[in-house]
């Protein structure tokens, strides 16, 4: 069958000829594929994925032959677990607890301790309540855990036993290896204790009885000779193999060298000296327990390390020559275990125990869950002895005598003293006590349930299988529909889970295939497949599910869609080019307004339509703008579906209709504006909304971050450094004064983004105003700012220029001295012309505003001096009158270094008014003569009764201008009023004064606020 994509191509091929309106039915089964012929089985390597009627490689190869039992289920044969006969039970390692197993297996095979341990008294079974507990009965003791361990090793039904109560009563941890040497004399020591404590004299000293040997340690100094001897007791004879292979050198293992740091201090030589330790045997019990030092500690390294030379030892061992007195005790031994240390290191590897079963003879091999009989009841060490090979020093191993075995991984050899062959039954049977058998017999029991259980649900699995095979077989022949018979569409995945799947299956789910209009989606008939109606019928009926898709739901309106979508597709090309002809054209009367934006993408906007429309498939699909809620694409957006007009008339353009015909082809749902229509009214009030929503949250974050600045709190001062900075920073009040506006009114008024410092800096760059012009009056143009909020504003706004305030305090033996810098620097050349134009402007004003005072007969000024209302009261204490500087006099330098002394009283910037004075509007050219004709106006003091003073001066001359008498803006002169006249009339007629004009002469370059 041909690939998919060829598939699909054929699929709609007639688009090319035949026009929505002329869709027939032929032409719908040609969409929807349906007359493809269908894939024989062996055709296809794999399932043809656009062809609905291809029904091979969905799975049906595992069905369709003879099939294995064994594949219905994944349950393991649960007698795998069961123990075989006549043979032992194994122990579970628990991660780290192949030691413990290999003891506790040598254990359990000691008759004698086994038979002992059953006789031990419960404290918690009796015989009276055993029958009414046995179900509750749970170990506790060291004692009891080993009871019942004991037990099942000999009487349970399963392959292997978890020891993990035991283990867990012993206190071990199972993810770490321990000693091995050393848990055995622990474990003997423990066990003795608790065995001590039995009321049966005959079990007090069993583990006495059992491993306990007599033996001395025999010290002789070799300066000497002198010999001390110090009687002890063993239960496992420790035997020093480094230089020795074979254990017929007893002898000499028992043999020590005391020299160097570990010489024997001698009573006779008083000094120590070297000397040699033996070990002289004086009884030996009826388990000879003999630990093969293999593992020693390197005084070089600091840590242990393994031995892996070769040791030989006999099945039979003769240990008469080696005992001091010898008596009547039997001193033949018979090899019964060995217990093998897989691995080279001292630290890691795992542990195996090799055990002769006392009653048969046989030799079996315990590999912690596995267990294994040796033949012709023979050891058998084989593999173990491998595992040492991958050391750099590769020992060959010795030839071993008959009756010798040889190895270079056992760590202990346990022999039991020969018996006679008269030995029955009698000794080698051991009996498990009856509350413990019924322990077993209770354990037994589950374990048989769990079998039966897991049995059942292996059949239960099969009986599944097996139905469903029989099922599939049934129904895969009914599954191809053939020409001209009803059929269904099932989906492919369901139908491949249904052949996968052995077990259960989910109903059919075909809700994923449908249309907007509830029908089968065109694109989605390749993920499905035509199956007779038959089989549609019978497969629903068993696992429900739907809708159901038929003949019927193909669909007419996907496919007409599809064929006006690839039509189109095919004369995009064409309708590009004319559209960008047409739209380069004029053209008169009424258009339609299109985005800009749309306007020059919508050739790639009508190609993501065309996808869209031709993928449109559930049914919520993702609506086209005009459909959806309303947003405010407009502005500059690249998508035509707006539902209102852009408020930009500079986004969108005008087109003509025939434009606008091509696009609705392409934009069947785009809304329509006429050349007519109004802006979105929603627009305009969102816009204005949410620029109002972000004016308030700018204007609260900019406050929060500057709320000292925005209350005036706290605020730094030039006329008393503030401790702890040593640098303030200058910005204009102007940007201070805008910015409050803002905070307080975020609405109303615009958002400050720039800092405009340049306005205190002269041309040159340098900054206009020395530390006591700042002190004495043009801070009024600035505001300073700690280095905290400087930062802030230089984050939160644009500043063309940093301008910074630098205090530098020096101490001298004169005294402490302070000097100020600015940076920028202060231009001199500047500040000299600023100085001059502002001497200048207080000669040649206009339009300046002075200040009359009326004094009374004693020339005191009139008292009712409250402040007006209109003057705040800050300024309302007492003030010294500011002078303008003379020609010539320099301003201070703000490198000038000041002694630092008491500041005077800050001078008010502003003039306070007094009540019973009166502000007049004047220019420099103005006569004394027309000023007292408008003081005559305002107090009704005729000019010859006028008398005249500024700063205690007299002001006679009538002709002189306002400028020469000194007269500059905010001036106060006192005006003393001599007996008023009753004809003001006549004063008008003998002064024909005109009043200076009104008018700018000229704008002045001073910085204000």
């Amino acid at each position: 069958m041909a690939p998919r994509v060829q598939l699909e191509k054929a699929a709609w091929r007639w688009v090319e000829t035949v026009k929505p309106e002329e869709i027939r039915q032929e032409h719908i089964e040609l969409a929807y594929r349906i007359n493809l012929p269908a894939c024989k089985r062996g055709a296809c390597r794999r399932n043809c994925k656009g062809n609905p009627n291809c029904l091979v490689g969905i799975g049906e190869q595992a069905w369709l032959g003879e099939i294995d039992e064994s594949a219905f289920h994944s349950i393991d044969d649960p007698n795998s677990e069961r123990r075989e006969k006549n043979t032992f039970v194994g122990l579970t390692n628990l991660g780290a607890t192949c030691y413990v197993n290999t003891f506790l297996q040598v254990w359990f095979h000691n008759l004698e301790l086994r038979r002992s341990l059953y006789q031990c008294q419960n404290s918690r079974y009796t015989v009276k309540a055993y029958p009414l507990s046995i179900s509750d009965y749970e170990p506790q003791s060291i004692c009891e855990h080993l009871q019942y361990l004991f037990a099942l090793l000999q009487n349970s039904n399963r392959k292997y036993i978890d020891p993990s109560g035991l283990v867990k009563a012993l206190g071990l941890d199972t993810g770490q290896q321990q000693d091995a040497q050393e848990f055995s004399k622990l474990f003997l020591s423990l066990l003795e204790d608790t065995l001590s404590k039995q009321k049966n004299p005959n079990l007090r000293n069993v583990i006495q009885q059992q491993f306990c040997g007599q033996f001395s340690y025999v010290t002789v100094c070799n300066q000497c000779g002198r010999s001390s001897a110090l009687p002890s007791r063993f239960y496992e004879l420790e035997l020093n193999i480094q230089g020795h292979k074979s254990l017929t050198e007893i002898s000499h293992m028992l043999e020590e060298k005391l020299d160097g740091e570990n010489r024997y201090f001698c009573e006779t030589c008083q000094s120590k000296q070297n000397a040699t330790r033996r070990i002289k045997l004086h009884s030996l019990p009826p388990t000879l327990n003999l630990q093969l030092m293999r593992f020693v500690f390197d005084r070089q390294t600091g840590h242990k390390k393994k031995l892996n030379s070769f040791i030989s030892f006999p099945e039979q061992l003769d240990m008469g020559p080696f005992l001091e007195e010898k008596q009547d005790e039997k001193c033949v031994y018979e090899l019964s275990a060995v217990l093998i240390h897989r691995g080279i290191s001292a630290y890691s590897g795992h542990y195996i125990a090799h055990v002769k079963d006392a009653r048969t003879g046989d030799w079996y091999k315990f590999n912690d869950e596995e267990i294994e009989k040796m033949e012709g009841k023979k050891l058998q060490l084989g593999i173990e002895e491998d595992i040492a090979e991958t050391v750099k020093s590769q020992t060959k191993k010795p030839k071993c005598s008959k009756g010798y075995h040889c190895s270079r991984n056992a760590y202990m050899l346990v022999y039991k003293v020969q018996q006679e062959e008269s030995s029955g039954p009698i000794r080698t049977n051991v009996e498990v006590p009856a509350f413990l058998q019924r322990l077993v017999d209770q354990d037994n029991h589950k374990f048989e349930e769990w079998c039966s259980e897991m049995t059942d649900m292996r059949k239960q699995s099969v009986d599944k299988g097996k139905a469903k095979h029989e099922e599939v077989k049934e129904l895969y022949k009914l599954l191809p529909a053939r020409d001209g018979e009803p059929y269904e569409f099932i989906p492919l995945d369901w139908l491949k889970k249904w052949l996968d799947d052995s077990t259960a299956t989910k109903e059919i789910d075909s809700s994923r295939f449908l249309c907007s209009h509830d029908k089968l989606h065109p694109d989605k008939v390749g993920d499905s497949r035509k199956v007779s109606m038959q089989a549609a019928q019978l497969l629903y009926e068993r696992y429900g599910g739907g809708p159901r898709l038929n003949e019927s739901s193909l669909c007419r309106e996907c496919v007409s869609q599809r064929c006006r979508v690839l039509r189109l597709k095919n004369q995009l090309s064409e309708d590009y080019k004319e559209i960008s002809n047409l739209v380069k054209r004029t053209f008169s009367g009424a258009g339609f307004w299109v985005g800009k934006a749309s306007l020059r993408s919508w050739r790639q906007l009508a190609l993501e339509q065309l996808e869209e429309d031709e993928h449109e498939t559930a049914h919520n699909n993702s609506q086209t703008n005009g459909q959806g809620p309303h947003t405010n694409n407009s502005k500059g957006s690249n998508n035509p579906y707006n539902w209102g007009l852009s408020i930009l008339e500079t986004e969108r353009k005008l087109v003509s209709p025939e434009v606008w015909t091509k696009f609705r082809e392409y934009f069947p749902k785009a809304p329509e504006f006429t050349q007519d229509q109004e802006a979105c009214q929603q627009c305009l009030v969102s816009e204005e909304k949410d620029n109002e929503a972000v004016s308030k949250m700018m204007a609260l974050d900019q406050k929060n971050q500057l709320l000292n600045l925005f209350h005036e709190k706290n605020r730094p001062a030039l006329t008393k450094w503030p401790q702890g900075t040593d640098v303030l920073y200058v910005v204009p009040l102007f940007f201070v004064d805008e910015w409050r506006k803002f905070i307080r009114r975020p609405t109303k008024s615009s958002p400050v983004s720039n800092v405009s410092n340049t306005l205190l800096l002269c041309p040159h760059g340098g900054f206009m105003f020395t530390y006591d012009s700042l002190i004495n009056g043009e801070a009024q143009h600035v505001a300073l700012l700690w280095p905290s909020e400087w930062d802030v504003i230089s984050r939160l706004f644009i500043v063309d220029q940093p301008i910074s305030i630098h205090c530098l305090k020096r101490t001298t033996p004169s005294g402490s001295t302070t000097q100020y810098t600015t940076q920028p620097d202060l231009c001199w050349e500047c500040r000299e012309s600023f100085l001059f134009q502002q001497q200048r402007d207080l000669r040649e004003y206009t339009q300046a505003t002075i200040y009359i005072r009326k004094v009374i007969e004693d020339k005191r000024m009139i008292k009712e001096a409250a402040p007006e209302l209109s003057v705040s009261s800050s300024e309302a204490e007492e003030e010294k009158e500011e002078h303008p500087k003379l020609d010539g006099e320099k301003d201070p330098d703000f490198s000038q270094v000041t002694t630092q002394a008491p500041r005077g009283i800050r001078r008010s910037t502003r003039h306070r008014k007094l009540r019973g004075e009166k502000a007049l509007i004047v220019s420099a050219n103005q006569t004394l003569k027309e000023l007292k004709i408008q003081i005559m106006h305002a107090f009704s003091v005729a000019p010859f009764d006028q008398n005249l003073f500024i700063d205690g001066k007299s002001l006679t001359d009538d002709s002189a201008t306002l400028g020469s008498l000194g007269i500059i803006p905010e001036s106060i002169i006192c005006l003393k009023a001599d007996e008023p006249i009753a004809d003001y009339a006549a004063m008008d007629d003998v002064y024909q004064v005109r009043m200076p004009e009104e008018g700018f002469k000229g704008e002045h370059v001073l910085l204000q606020t």
